[in-house]
């Protein structure tokens, strides 16, 4: 985003930022065994208590009037040998992955089992489809979400902001909500999902609607700019292909999912990052536990 303050190195700088191919399959790998893959024991950024103190130092920056929220992420990697792709390919059929697949290139892959929509135009019409809020995919984890006051003033929040993106597209009409905090399924999860949009006026250009909508709300904050002047300063390892855009660009359309559950693999380790929004009525400790619980997941998919 023009005016972002930039963030920790990446843990993965083997991976370009930006890499487009004529056709993406959606598996990056065939299924059949993984034959002589290992994957050896996960190592996290930063330990469970220099994240609980992350998310205590985001809430004193909410006190000081500094963001509203902020989202904070993890990330972890465990060494490996042998090909990855198959255990990248288990990443993307996580069942309520809207964007599952993945990418390849010299000395890197990456898989993507995302739920969340970044941007999409279609049908004369640009949407984007924020997710905030998780609990577990039992009947009363969706009951506790649904009646959850912290995480629907949080969602609303984030919801306002990717209004503000929407509405700072030239060649966009008046924007509206859709739908409103309605709760789908992703692998063992239940989340709250939004669906803002607005027509289509103008004349779209990509790089204005990456500028507008890039990095995402949900995986950000609000203020957008102020958010990610505090990731800067949380955050100790770079988000990488984590928490960026994956999908497909046609001539009249565009279609991105925001690479919330992704992993990538460079010629040694595996990556992953996991995270979630602070606001004021944030407890650490259960802020760490949703981020494992993000990750799990991934972590389970990729051992086999």
């Amino acid at each position: 985003m023009a005016g972002g303050v930039a963030g920790a190195p990446t843990p993965v700088p083997v991976l370009p930022d930006v890499h487009a191919v004529v056709l993406v399959h959606d598996d990056p790998a065939p299924d059949g065994p993984d034959g002589s893959f290992w994957l050896g024991q996960w190592r996290d950024s930063w330990t469970r208590s220099a994240h609980a103190a992350a998310v205590r130092d985001a809430r004193e920056a909410i006190a000081r009037g500094d963001i509203y929220q902020v989202n904070v992420v993890g990330h972890a990697s465990a060494p490996y040998v042998g090909d990855p792709l198959p255990a990248l390919g288990r990443v993307a059929r996580l069942p309520g992955a809207r964007y599952g697949g993945g990418l390849a290139g010299d000395g890197w892959a990456m898989a993507t089992a995302s739920p969340e929509t970044l941007v999409e135009v279609r049908a004369g019409r640009v949407i984007t489809r924020p997710i905030k809020g998780t609990r577990p995919a039992t009947a009363a984890g969706r009951r506790e979400l649904l009646a959850s006051a912290k995480e629907r003033a949080e969602h609303v929040m984030i919801v306002d902001l990717e209004r503000n993106d929407l509405a700072r597209l030239d060649g966009a009409g008046p924007v509206r909500v859709d739908e409103l905090f309605a709760v789908r399924r992703w692998a063992g999860l239940w989340q709250a999902e939004s669906t803002v949009s607005a027509p289509v006026t103008g004349r779209l250009d990509l790089a204005a609607v990456l500028r507008a909508m890039c990095p995402g709300g949900s995986v950000t904050g609000a203020p957008k700019l102020a958010a990610l002047a505090e990731i800067a300063r949380l955050e100790p390892v770079g988000r990488g292909a984590g928490m960026g855009a994956l999908g497909w660009v046609g001539p009249d359309y565009l279609d991105l999912g925001l690479t919330i559950r992704t992993a990538v693999a460079d010629g040694e380790r595996l990556h992953l990052w996991a995270g979630g929004g602070i606001t004021w009525d944030s407890d650490p400790a259960a802020e760490v536990a949703e981020a494992a619980a993000k990750a799990a997941p991934m972590r389970a998919a990729l051992a086999g």
